[in-house]
């Protein structure tokens, strides 16, 4: 008999990758900014039915350069950058407070594309991120109000307990704060636009800031696949 690691190879390498008609992608029409051309990959992302586009990959590092990561929300995309939230008191917020940098990756298979970011991550206000929070679901807030994340769990029965608790306080407060919670913005200094080709003949636009103390303007090249 097969062990598991032949089988786990067998069922790996007949998985089939963009077994569907791709989009064409003409790097010449892209526009000057890459929010740009993000809000019209999304959009039509959304419109190929792609489940969860807003989805994202976010890459940090610790205190001693060791990278992390993990997958959570877009919440905004515009002028000033990407925007996410999490508790500023999270793994992730200690260390974007430690080292205020990250990667962000956003994979669409329905259209075989994908999207690279990496900046500087600034904090928003405090009025900012208590909006944030209050503009999501009673969900959201109740699961805020939780906290503790990435604390060591004892049981999960006092998860739930804390749950219970958090949900009820949300429905009857709606307008709760909860201090930890942090609007965060990469501020993109690159920004990378994929597009898959049948024949390997893949599309990689890089959108990369020219490097001028004011931010500079952005400079479009494309890449080797």
């Amino acid at each position: 008999m097969p062990d598991s690691h032949s089988t786990f190879l067998d069922l790996l390498h007949t998985q089939r990758v963009w077994d569907i008609d791709l989009p064409s992608f003409d790097p010449a029409t892209a526009p000057a900014d890459p929010v740009a051309l993000f809000h019209t990959w999304f959009a039509d992302a959304v419109a190929a039915g792609q489940p969860e586009p807003h989805t994202m990959s976010l890459a940090t590092v610790d205190e001693e350069g060791r990278p992390d990561v993990r997958t959570l929300m877009l919440h905004d995309a515009d002028e000033r950058g990407w925007h996410f939230a999490s508790h500023a008191t999270s793994t992730k917020g200690h260390q974007l407070a430690a080292r205020p940098y990250a990667a962000l990756g956003f994979y669409w298979p329905a259209r075989g594309r994908h999207v690279r970011v990496r900046g500087p991550v600034a904090t928003a206000s405090p009025a900012e991120s208590l909006a944030d929070l209050h503009a999501r679901s009673t969900g959201a807030l109740a699961s805020a109000l939780v906290g503790r994340q990435s604390e060591v769990l004892e049981t999960r029965d006092e998860l739930v307990r804390a749950s219970e608790s958090a949900w009820q306080h949300a429905r009857s407060v709606p307008d709760a704060e909860v201090p930890s919670w942090t609007r965060y913005v990469v501020e993109p200094q690159e920004a990378e636009f994929f597009q898959g080709d049948a024949r390997r003949r893949h599309v990689r636009l890089r959108y990369r800031r020219d490097g001028r103390p004011d931010g500079g303007a952005w400079v479009r090249e494309l890449l080797w696949p």
